[in-house]
């Protein structure tokens, strides 16, 4: 199951229009023949998560297209897209970026390219088409400033490691945030997907100090004043902070000197029963309307460089420039292997290693 953030739910009905039409798509034979289609079935894309709940009122309201979500895993996604070939019930899904080459591997794909797809970058895109991320999560610090006993709200991971900060990164044998703040470390200390050791070894001396809390980054525990700068995505940190009673109280950023940036991507199911309707449906999503939709649900759209968001809108988003260190993953098969040993590893020098 997707536990994200309740999100926003502001988004409105906006034309879908862009700047950067691409001359091979006929919008208005796709819209017609999603039109005659009627219904959009999804996977993955319940109305509280990233605000598809305002995406889906805008589809239905300018082109008549019904929907209906079941909520599930990504691995569950790409499993019933090739279990139901013969008699498909969804027609698309939003998945983790590891799970868009698995499907296509899968062949489980079909693929369509959003007239914006000159405004996604390269590593966020499948050159064919199957997949594209369309809205980011990278690996943020949210610090309660209310416990930092006169210390400055830490930028970097330069600043953990010398200060007096106690961190909350969660369990790095379940949650993926976790384990991708350990890339994060990583990346920001010279490693890669490949070696994890320099974040390790960061971590092993926080917790020889008594610095590494196991208090999970939650909302509940951060009401409790028990996590005092937690590692997490920047969309759960801010949707965190715009949850707690002062607000003010906390600081969401990306660190300075490194960190890892991921994300979700639709795919389109190749056995779909609505097949122009989900390429209608991903044209919206990467729309000015349907990227302004994913920001009110404090989800960072991929074309954020490329958008004019409304003010109110660009407030729930950390501003462009925190971005400009971060690194995407480049060997995803490298680090699904080490994600895969990093929960002993973690065990051996880290926990080990707690007062």
């Amino acid at each position: 199951m997707k536990q994200f953030f309740l999100a926003s739910l502001l988004g409105t009905s906006i034309a879908l229009c862009t700047s950067a039409m691409a001359a091979d798509v006929d919008l208005k034979a796709l819209e017609a023949a999603a039109k005659a289609e009627g219904a959009v079935n999804s996977v993955g894309m319940p109305d509280d998560w990233a605000n598809w709940k305002a995406t889906w009122a805008d589809l239905e309201k300018n082109y008549g297209l019904k929907h209906m979500d079941t909520d599930m895993s990504s691995a569950q996604e790409v499993a019933k897209f090739a279990a139901e070939k013969d008699n498909a019930s969804a027609d698309i899904g939003d998945v983790g970026a590891a799970f868009g080459p698995i499907a296509v591997a899968k062949g489980v794909t079909q693929p369509y390219k959003p007239t914006t797809w000159d405004q996604i970058p390269e590593w966020a895109k499948d050159k064919d088409g199957n997949w594209a991320l369309a809205y980011t999560g990278t690996i943020a610090f949210i610090v309660n400033k209310k416990l930092l006993r006169g210390s400055e709200v830490p930028t970097k991971w330069a600043d953990l490691k010398t200060g007096k900060y106690k961190v909350s990164i969660g369990d790095v044998s379940t949650a993926a945030q976790a384990s991708n703040g350990v890339l994060a470390a990583a990346i920001a200390n010279g490693g890669n997907e490949s070696n994890i050791q320099p974040a390790l070894l960061m971590f092993a001396d926080l917790a020889k100090q008594g610095r590494i809390s196991l208090a999970n980054p939650t909302i509940a525990t951060m009401e409790k004043g028990e996590v005092e700068v937690g590692v997490v995505w920047d969309f759960n940190g801010l949707s965190y902070k715009a949850k707690m009673a002062n607000p003010d109280d906390y600081v969401v950023l990306i660190p300075s000197d490194g960190t890892v940036i991921s994300g979700y991507t639709t795919i389109i199911n190749k056995y779909a029963k609505h097949p122009n309707a989900a390429k209608l449906t991903r044209e919206f999503i990467f729309s000015d309307a349907g990227q302004t939709n994913l920001a009110n649900g404090n989800a960072r759209p991929i074309r954020a460089e490329h958008l004019k968001l409304p003010p109110e809108v660009q407030a729930k988003l950390l501003p462009n420039e925190q971005y400009k260190n971060v690194t995407p993953i480049k060997d995803a098969a490298a680090w699904e292997k080490t994600s895969k040993e990093l929960p002993q590893l973690w065990q051996e020098e880290v926990i080990i290693n707690m007062q």
